[in-house]
């Protein structure tokens, strides 16, 4: 079951809805057979089973009852933060198993479980969520590499603000009365992320196919850093066609045959620009090494001299 983009619920039936964090990892069914083995499946149906041993003794916190949970597969930074690039260097191992076992050693992942679709060989599908997350937290499912984080009834905006205040993804909003739908991507579930906004240098873009023939079909974007020029990322997304156009003037006018970027990027095919264009765009979050994750272009900033923005790379070590 997935979660549709959405808003918060009106706040006269928020007493009716549940909200959880929403966390940024690896979705997983988790089937536990009761017979001491554990599988987990990534919403592809793949087993990856393999890319976390760390969470094969799960079968022993749950004992002899069988059961199948959903949950989410996450890798945690030094602060406790979920990471999706630490988790990605533990994705590409289900083949892998002894380069698995090492990390899985030294930096283990950690599965959080916010749902229960069977146990003891009976189907909960057809129960609420209510009642689904009351048979989940009978399980008492917290141990080293996994847990059973609350979910909160009501109080939805306070929920999302306290996202947004300790810099986590987002929110989830699950309405009590919801069944368990396999595959759907439901109303019931409504999901929120968090969009940060920041001020970007244009020094580049990559030209557009299809109908997109001869206009940018993304820009290369840079913040500036002590070494000059850091690239953060490319942006594809967020223009109507007529600002596409535009776009594609303003990028021809500033054509330059030298890279302004302090490292040039992996971004074969690349025209460069000289950094003088300052773009606004929307973000979810940063890698470890500052790059955007899901950027969206808003609006050109003409009003903003390069200098004037607040282009520079903010310390993400925080």
């Amino acid at each position: 079951m997935l979660a549709t983009p959405g808003r918060l619920p009106p706040v006269a039936q928020d007493a009716r809805w549940a909200y959880e964090t929403k966390q940024d990892g690896q979705r997983t069914v988790v089937y536990l057979a009761g017979d001491g083995s554990v599988t987990l499946r990534a919403r592809s149906g793949e087993d990856i089973t393999g890319a976390y041993p760390e969470l094969r003794t799960l079968a022993e916190a749950l004992g002899p009852t069988p059961a199948v949970l959903d949950g989410e597969v996450l890798a945690l930074d030094g602060q406790g933060r979920a990471d999706f690039q630490l988790l990605q260097a533990r994705m590409g191992l289900v083949r892998a198993p002894g380069k698995a076992a090492r990390l899985a050693a030294t930096a283990p992942v950690h599965l959080v479980l916010f749902d229960v679709l069977h146990l003891g060989g009976r189907s909960l599908l057809p129960l609420s969520y209510t009642r689904r997350r009351a048979r989940l937290e009978a399980l008492a499912l917290d141990g080293p590499f996994w847990s059973t984080p609350s979910a909160l009834v009501g109080h939805g905006r306070e929920a999302l603000e306290a996202t947004r205040a300790h810099g986590l993804e987002g929110l989830v909003c699950k309405r009590l009365d919801s069944v368990y739908e396999p595959g759907v991507r439901s109303r019931a579930w409504i999901k929120i992320r968090n969009m940060r906004v920041a001020d970007v240098l244009v020094g580049g873009w990559l030209p557009g196919k299809g109908r997109l023939t001869g206009l940018p079909g993304a820009v290369l974007v840079g913040q500036r850093a002590a070494t000059g020029l850091r690239y953060v990322g490319g942006v594809g997304t967020g223009w109507s066609e007529s600002e596409r156009i535009e776009l594609a003037a303003l990028l021809r006018a500033a054509a330059t045959d030298e890279c302004p970027f302090d490292a040039v990027p992996q971004a074969p095919g690349a025209r460069w620009v000289v950094p003088r264009l300052v773009g606004e765009v929307r973000y979810s979050t940063r890698t470890r090494a500052g790059l955007l994750r899901q950027p969206s272009w808003l609006r050109l900033r003409p009003d903003l001299t390069p200098e004037e923005s607040a282009a520079d790379l903010p310390d993400i070590s925080a």
